[in-house]
């Protein structure tokens, strides 16, 4: 599971190059100015491309956070 947390974190790092490894386990919409629509659009797109799965939308609301998005990434059966 650590190469999943890895691979999100290159994630976070590839769309806020401005953020801090030790920013990134903390990283929400509420702590990194840069998070608005568009980033996170941009986000879900390059976590779906790395992990080869599809966010649920309705879900995207409540995935809103480095460690909510790890949780979900670990527990997806699909994840490659």
């Amino acid at each position: 599971m650590d190469d999943v947390r890895a691979r999100l974190e290159q994630c976070f790092l590839a769309v806020f190059p401005d953020l801090t490894p030790a920013e990134i386990p903390d990283a929400s919409p509420a702590t990194v100015e840069a998070w608005d629509s568009l980033a996170n659009a941009t986000l879900v797109s390059v976590i779906e491309e790395e992990f080869g799965v599809e966010l649920p939308m309705e879900e995207l609301a409540e995935l809103a956070s480095f460690s909510l998005l790890l949780d979900h990434l670990q527990s997806e059966p699909n994840v490659r």
